[in-house]
This record gives C-alpha cells, structure tokens and sequence, in this order.
C-alpha cells in the first residue's frame, strides 16, 4: 500500500478517507465558508496539500450531486495535479462557476479524487485507413 504524506491547512474539515467504504475515489472538503453569486468565478480551497508518489497525479472531478447541491461547475471539468504541485503551501483548489447564487459551507463535500499513474510514452503511427469497425463517426453511440 502506497503512503502519501499530506498537510491540513485547517482542523474544520474531516481527514481523507474512501467515500463510504464503496469506492477508490476520495472526496475533498470545502475548507471556507463560499458565498457565490451566480455567474461569479471562485478557486474554492480544499484544505490539503500532498506529495504524491513519483510517476502519479491526482484527477479532482466533481460529485455527481454537486451541481444539485450547489449549482457550481467545474471550470476545468477534470484538475490535474501532478507530483511536481507538492510544496508546503500547494494548497489544492477547485476552480467554479456559479450557475445560481449558492453558498458552500466548511466541511461542505465539493469535489472527488483519485491517484492515477501517469499515462506511459506513446509514438503515433501515421497510416492510410484504421482496420476497427466504422461505427459512424460520433462518441459511443455512432450516431450524431
């Protein structure tokens, strides 16, 4: 089991642990009180910093109930932070826009993360056709 070292930048919010025991993603606390109003951008803090392992980065993405409870959006849909972000005072931050006017209180559950390792170096091969189904050109669904 991999150790992180992590600094609290406040005692007002729980310590890490896994959500609810179901899950390998983690959530992050609001670490001040958030008064928004709609339209207005704000770095909402989390209260941590960490040293991530070497070759390892952190993705922060929001809760699935996070736009209900709060009416905010991510502004960078998916946070990347990567081992080099490890410093005493790399407080970690989640950058919104308030779709309403909302307040976020300490302790408030924002946002998600999870530990990857980094995505190995890959070299493109430039070719004339792919052999894969052609399944119509859009998403998932083939379907525009």
């Amino acid at each position: 089991m991999e150790k992180i070292k992590i600094k609290y930048f406040t005692d007002a919010i729980e310590k890490l642990c896994y959500i609810d025991g179901k899950s390998d993603w983690i959530d992050l606390r609001c670490a001040e009180e958030i008064s928004l109003k709609k339209g207005e951008f704000r770095l909402i803090p989390l209260g941590v910093a960490m040293e991530l392992p070497r070759g390892y980065e952190a993705h922060i993405v929001p809760r699935s109930s996070t736009y209900k409870n709060f009416g905010i959006i991510q502004t960078n849909h998916c946070g990347i932070v990567d081992e080099s972000y490890c410093g005493n005072n790399d407080q970690w931050f989640m950058p919104v826009i308030a779709m309403r006017d909302t307040e976020i209180h300490v302790n408030d559950r924002v946002c998600q993360f999870r530990i990857m390792e980094h995505q190995p170096a890959l070299e493109f091969e430039e070719c004339e056709a792919l052999e894969g189904a052609d399944r119509g050109g859009f998403g998932s669904t083939g379907k525009a």
